[in-house]
Parts: C-alpha cells; structure tokens; sequence
C-alpha cells in the first residue's frame, strides 16, 4: 500500500490552514499544523498540532526532517522551502505559488538582494508584504489540488 499523503504546515501566520483542512478531508490526507505555540486545529485523526519550541527555526527543523517525497509543505519561508524540496517534497506557499527546484536558486538570490536593500535604506525596513487576496486563496487551492492528485496517482 501507498504511504499516505501528508500536509506539512508552516502554521505561525499562514492564512490558508482552513483550506488545508478541507482538501485534506476531501482526499483523506494527513495533516501536521506545526508552530511555536498551541493553535485550534480541528478534532480529527489525521489533523495533529506539533508544537515545538520557540528556538530559532525550531519549526523550520521539524517540518524539513519530515518532508519526504509524499509531503506537501506549505510555507512563505524561501530557505525552508530549498530544504523541502531537496528532501523530496513539493512546496506552496500560501499565495498559490509552487517552490520548484528551477526556480528556488533565483528565489534566493532575490531574498538576498532584498535583505541587503532593507539593510541600506535609512530608517530600517520600509513596507512589507502584498495583503493576502481571494485570487491568492483561489490559486493556493488550485495548486494544491493539483500536487494532491499528481501524488495520489504516484
């Protein structure tokens, strides 16, 4: 038998756990909510919260020692989603937008360059993320449903 579908969610500040839930109900998918601290997740067999400590990327580490080859990760975390996906996973994040391995090295570099322009502007960081939008929840979903039906057919 097929090892079992498992979503893997980068939890603190991610605006798509409830879609998460759903699909996963839709499919039979296991779910890891994993954070720093307790979050209401669902009451079921297959959605478990995995809190771990506050240490500096302590839920970075858990989630990218369980990321396999039947792991669907869900993170905005750039550096996260290179670990992921070099152990195998696939990687959205909650904008809909797939981490791939074409694509993470340039990810990279313009989180880099990024850093580095927040670093020289006088004043500190400037901005900061796009407000999440429908369209974002609508292509996370479409993304999703389709990582879930490419891997049940694996």
């Amino acid at each position: 038998m097929t090892e079992p579908v498992t979503l893997l969610i980068d939890a603190d500040a991610c605006p798509v756990k409830d879609e998460c839930y759903r699909v996963a109900a839709r499919y039979g998918l296991d779910v890891r909510v994993v954070a720093n601290s307790f979050l209401r997740v669902p009451q079921s067999e297959t959605v478990k919260l995995v809190v771990v400590s506050d240490g500096f990327d302590a839920a970075d580490d858990w989630i990218a020692g369980q990321a396999c080859e039947r792991s669907i990760v869900i993170t905005a975390d750039i550096l996260l989603a290179e670990r992921c996906l070099k152990a195998g996973a696939r990687v959205i994040a909650p904008t809909g937008k797939p981490f791939t391995m074409d694509s993470i090295g340039g990810q990279i570099a313009a989180r880099a360059i990024m850093a580095d322009l927040r670093d020289t502007i006088v004043g500190g960081p400037q901005g900061g993320n796009a407000p999440f939008t429908k369209a974002d929840r609508s292509r996370f979903l479409s993304a999703l449903d389709r990582d879930v039906v490419a891997l049940s057919k694996t």
